[in-house]
């Protein structure tokens, strides 16, 4: 492989590494809360001790610290500039900062890991930024007898203090740099999704800083409890993506079936005691359409075949990207959460299906890992710092022929310089598409590939064409619905903790189907009413907010 294709490779991995993440763009919570009879004290919460004791903390452009908070995630494309960071340690701070953007009339923001493809945050007119990262705790509240994690606690920390702790996991994503809080209101995903649902599927209560209408700020704890009045903010933040009611400042977790009086070790699900990672490429040496055509059909039908909850394939996931041919190579990445010796059968027999009758894959690497080295791990790529955008659509069956025809096709243009563009297919369904639409605001409970078009180069010169390429082949590959994933029988929609404002550009989207439908389909119109009761005067809003 040569430099160059090398570079492209790396590129690619580490774009994928952020996509299959499923990052998003602001906070959400953790740790333990008193709260008043109705819900809406919900106590000041702490930080480790001597951490932003007098906080919040409050950081401009003078400040040294400042070029730091204003740059995290994994996304170079935009750079905001606010008039202050505000660092802060526990919910009272938040609603301090809040209170003091409400009465100066600041655009406010929020940062939890910082991962987001648009400029949700880093946007010219956003003057104040919250950063969550000092809300990092990870616990067990016993007064709400569920697991309790602050919006800024990355998910590499979940995963290591709930393990470690009590030997139990969230099914959340693949980085283990993105944070809580965005994550989690988006419906998050990861490796273990098709075993064990969504992250936000385990979600029990929240904590959000919201604003009234008078302008008055507070925290509400809102759970999913049947007699709860909050219940409706419990339930919007399962699915209905970040930045859009409030500042969620904890998050507590347990499983649906857990009770006040489970053992914590049971209130969540236990992961396997290893994991089979696994990467491999197919090389587009001596690859013509014929058989690059064959490959992902055979991948399809894999994915048509095991979507189901009870099927055993569940427990493999993969991350398959098809490359640009300047790449070099398309390449797969995942991970098998079964015992040792069906974990490497289940394996065996995908990576037999996907080449049955065409090349079969090389460069394998193979590793039966501890979970939690694995979970740390994530896809073994680092993010690096790029300029990212990315388009997605969940998938109910397989790319049709000619939708394979307009993948090749862009793939192998000849007249664009792009080699970081591909498009990557997801196993999805299992564990996921065992709750009904309406349970929670993810409404995609119907599919078997999540699909994402991506695109990440190094320097800013370079976004046009990166741009014109992504925007192109998106749009060509939903050419038969008006260049957007309409749910129908083929596609259900798009994932909001990819957000892509393109969907709401008439000029890219022609379809009869608006922005909103395609990400939170018939849940829309009940997450408009939870914004006008819970955000009436839009303190929180961006380019693809719910609008009360």
């Amino acid at each position: 492989m040569s430099s160059h294709d090398k570079q492209g490779r790396r590129t690619v991995l580490r774009a994928m590494s952020a996509a299959g993440a499923g990052l998003a763009l602001t906070p959400s919570a953790a740790r333990a809360a008193s709260a008043s009879p109705d819900g809406a004290a919900a106590g000041s919460g702490t930080c480790a001790p001597g951490w932003l004791p007098e906080g919040p903390l409050r950081v401009s452009p003078a400040d040294p610290r400042y070029a730091h908070l204003v740059a995290r995630g994994a996304s170079n494309r935009f750079r905001g500039r606010p008039d202050h960071v505000y660092l802060v340690g526990s919910t009272e701070h938040v609603v301090r900062t809040v209170r003091e953007a409400v009465r100066s009339g600041a655009r406010l923001a929020v940062r939890s890991g910082g991962h987001c493809f648009e400029d949700f945050v880093d946007s010219p007119d956003v003057k104040a930024v919250i950063d969550m990262s000092p809300m990092a705790d990870v616990s067990f509240d016993e007064r709400r007898r569920a697991f309790v994690v602050e919006a800024g606690a990355t998910l590499g920390e979940v995963y290591r203090k709930l393990y470690l702790g009590w030997g139990v996991t969230l099914p959340a994503g693949y980085h283990a740099e993105v944070g809580a809080g965005g994550h989690v209101p988006g419906g998050g995903y990861g490796p273990l999704c098709r075993l064990f649902g969504l992250v936000s599927d385990y979600l029990y209560a929240v904590e959000v800083v919201v604003v009234d209408h008078a302008g008055e700020v507070r925290a509400v704890v809102a759970t999913r409890e049947e007699d709860d009045p909050n219940r409706e903010l419990w339930w919007a933040h399962t699915g209905g993506g970040g930045g859009n009611f409030g500042v969620v400042t904890r998050f507590w977790f347990r499983s649906p079936e857990a009770t006040d009086d489970t053992d914590p070790a049971r209130m969540l699900p236990t992961p396997t005691r290893t994991a089979l990672t696994f990467t491999a490429d197919w090389s587009w040496e001596g690859m013509d359409e014929e058989r690059f055509t064959r490959m992902v059909r055979n991948h399809g039908r894999w994915a048509e075949r095991h979507g189901a909850a009870d099927d055993e394939n569940a427990a493999l996931y993969a991350e398959f990207a098809l490359t640009r041919r300047a790449a070099g190579a398309h390449l797969l990445l995942g991970q098998v959460a079964a015992e040792p010796g069906a974990d490497r059968r289940l394996l065996d027999g995908f990576l037999g299906a996907v080449s049955a009758g065409t090349t079969r894959p090389g460069n394998l690497k193979v590793q039966r890992l501890p979970w939690l080295t694995a979970a740390l791990n994530g896809s073994g790529e680092a993010v690096g710092d790029w300029h990212i955008k990315i388009k997605s659509a969940f998938l109910r069956r397989r790319l049709t022929d000619a939708q394979l025809a307009v993948v090749h096709r862009h793939l192998t243009r000849a007249d664009t310089d792009v080699v970081a563009g591909s498009v990557v297919l997801n196993t999805y369904g299992g564990a996921v598409n065992a709750l009904s639409p309406a349970d929670t605001a993810m409404p995609h409970r119907d599919s078997v590939i999540k699909l994402s078009c991506l695109a990440s180069w190094a320097e800013p010169d370079q976004g046009p064409d990166y741009l014109a390429w992504i925007r192109e082949c998106y749009r060509d590959l939903f050419a038969d619905t008006g260049g957007v994933p309409v749910p129908g029988e083929a596609a259900d929609g798009a994932f909001i903790n990819y957000p892509d404002t393109d969907l709401a550009d008439p000029h890219w989207n022609t379809s009869d189907t608006a922005w909103q439908t395609l990400y939170y389909k018939d849940n829309h119109s009940r997450l408009r009413a939870a914004k006008a009761r819970w955000d009436p005067r839009e303190v929180f809003r961006h380019a693809l907010s719910i609008r009360p």
